[in-house]
């Protein structure tokens, strides 16, 4: 079935051109009191994102994603392999909230909060603006011959552009590495730790080509966000809409002409200026509905508030609104939908929590030796061989740690020069330990004993084993 002419947009994404070749985009410079709210938020959001990883809370990193080493912290608190569990209920959570606020609010996470927008609109863009000028001055110095005005404005471009991208880069490795070590190879130099140094000339080359080159196509291409989005909106989903019932009338859009009265022609309050295209950065025309290469930046709403606001006509033919608010001037409301993700979000909110009140700072994993059943000794003793794994996720060494059995009258025994050791902070200890038990105590060949770990005289740590032993003593 043909498409008819008016939707033909959908057939293609909007930085493409007929030939299917990149239709690079010279979004106009945006301004309003929008685009002023979103200055604010980047430049917070900016700043935690600088200074995240070298703020320390109890001795830990605030926000750390170490994959290699599988450690990670996340406001302060450390999580290791032993807290996966807690990790995939965080994620499920995430993915959850994102779909909860998708449903109730559109794409505003990318517009406002997200790192590929703040960066390329509020960092790359304005340096460009101040480099190369507005859109006009854009186009003309890309058409323009390659004299010395071109070439300089061209190096200085791309060589902040290189220098903010190597910046970006150092801060992404402290999250993945910690900036403590990352300060550390900074000091003894790059050459002393060729591990470090080729991230660090992958990670600067990427962002680099994503910021100066791949840019908007991140969100029109790469990111999986904006094909979520196509099945989570509907009808009664807050977004950056266009009023097409007053912006057309019933006779369509008109270019303004003074003194002319456009409702008595029935023309609506569209103009027809484009620049709610011109400072799209994604080069899309809000006035043909939901696309998926909207990332609902408000651009286009300060500049139609603009425009109406200088003919003087009412400002929010774009602007914050659903479907249903525009057709039916219907209320935002929550859906059934919506309830549905609120209910289950706070349930698996309340899991993640008491997990967490729950979770200890040491974990003691005590299990028997492979291939190893039991041993006599002496006339009546029992002695199972086990290997011992304490994980002290705190930043604190723990010291005089023991182990001691409930219950039963036995005697736990450490293959090392003393029953007493230390766990360094965010490390772990780990050997082998024998437990000797006398046969009248036992009961079956297979005894659940209860072990408890001790610093000094404080408890903090409980697990239990099986212990071994044979038949003969039922």
């Amino acid at each position: 079935m043909e498409t008819p002419e008016k939707e033909s947009f959908r057939d293609s994404i909007g930085t493409l051109t007929d030939e299917g070749k990149r239709a690079w985009v010279y979004p106009k410079k945006p301004s309003g009191k929008y685009y002023e709210k979103r200055k604010i938020v980047s430049y917070v959001l900016l700043a935690v994102l600088f200074a995240a990883p070298f703020i320390k809370v109890n001795g830990n990193q605030f926000l750390m994603f170490n994959i290699l080493e599988r450690r990670y912290n996340i406001f302060g608190f450390p999580f290791w392999p032993q807290d996966f569990h807690l990790l995939v209920i965080s994620m499920i959570i995430g993915v959850i909230f994102i779909a909860l606020f998708t449903v109730g609010f559109g794409r505003i996470f990318c517009g406002w909060i997200c790192p590929q927008t703040i960066f390329m609109e509020m960092v790359f863009r304005r340096i460009e603006y101040w480099i190369d000028g507005d859109r006009n001055k854009q186009r003309k110095l890309d058409k323009q011959k390659w004299d010395a005005e071109k070439i300089k404005k061209r190096v200085l471009k791309w060589f902040i552009f290189l220098v903010i991208s190597f910046l970006i880069a150092n801060v992404f490795l402290a999250y993945l590495i910690g900036s403590d070590k990352l300060l550390r190879y900074i000091i003894d130099g790059p050459f002393q730790h060729l591990g470090t140094l080729f991230p660090l000339i992958i990670f600067p080359a990427v962002f680099y080509f994503v910021f100066a080159w791949f840019r908007e196509q991140v969100c029109i291409i790469a990111c999986p966000y904006g094909r979520l989005q196509g099945v989570l909106l509907d009808n009664k989903s807050i977004i950056v809409a266009y009023d097409h019932k007053r912006g057309e009338g019933k006779n369509g859009r008109k270019k303004f002409r003074k003194d002319e009265d456009r409702k008595e022609l029935g023309h609506g309050d569209c103009i027809d200026c484009l620049q709610c295209v011109h400072v799209c950065p994604t080069g899309i025309d809000i006035r043909n509905g939901t696309q998926l290469e909207c990332v609902n930046c408000t651009a286009c709403i300060d500049e139609c508030d603009h425009i109406m606001e200088s003919i003087n006509l009412p400002k929010g033919l774009i602007r914050y609104a659903s479907e249903n608010e525009i057709e039916k001037k219907e209320k935002f409301k929550l859906t059934a939908r919506m309830k549905g993700y609120i209910a289950v979000l706070t349930i698996l909110t309340g899991i993640l929590i008491g997990m967490l009140l729950v979770r200890n700072d040491v974990e003691a994993r005590i299990l028997r030796l492979p291939g190893q059943l039991y041993e006599h000794k002496k006339s009546t003793i029992i002695s199972n061989v086990f290997t011992y794994k304490l994980v002290n996720k705190t930043s604190k060494t723990i010291e005089n740690i023991s182990f001691k059995l409930r219950k039963y009258k036995g005697e736990i025994k450490l293959v090392s020069t003393t029953n007493n050791f230390v766990v360094p902070e965010q490390g772990l200890a780990e050997g082998t330990l024998f437990i000797e038990i006398d046969k009248n105590e036992l009961k079956g060949d297979k005894n659940k004993l209860t072990i408890d770990v001790y610093s000094g005289d404080n408890l903090i740590e409980t697990t239990t084993v099986s212990f071994l032993a044979p038949r003969s003593y039922n």
